[in-house]
């Protein structure tokens, strides 16, 4: 059974940077695709970031050029790096991946769960103004 743990969320000021870690168990990671999302206050859950087996990635265009999306396979782990956070950033952030290898969904279109089938109790951010 995969596990997935998210960390690293807390509170940060306006402009402020937090990195979140994913730390995967029960299988590797190295043959998937593993993805981003969040759901704030009131809001339905949304795709954030995801990256492939071969570091390709997509990002959803509220966090382009803010968020980094990487793994490490050795350490089984991913990582999302927010930058200039904002007020609107704040949500519970999860980490997700499917039970399919080499499974890579086309994130630019709207959905709800992109296939992803495992998925992380969630770490919260909270960014102040």
């Amino acid at each position: 059974q995969v596990q997935l743990v998210e960390s690293g969320g807390g509170l940060v000021q306006a402009g402020g940077s937090l990195r979140l870690s994913c730390a995967a168990s029960g299988r590797a990671l190295s043959s998937y695709v593993m993805g981003w999302f969040r759901q704030a206050p009131g809001k339905e859950r949304e795709f954030v970031a995801a990256i492939s087996w071969s570091a390709g990635t997509n990002y959803a265009d509220s966090v382009k050029g803010r968020f980094t999306i990487s793994r490490d396979n050795a350490k089984n782990t991913a990582y999302l790096q927010m930058n200039s956070l904002k007020p609107e950033d704040t949500a519970v952030y999860y980490c997700a991946t499917p039970s399919s290898r080499y499974y890579y969904p086309d994130f630019t279109l709207p959905a709800r769960n992109y296939g992803m089938d495992y998925w992380g109790k969630g770490t919260l951010v909270t960014v102040s103004s």
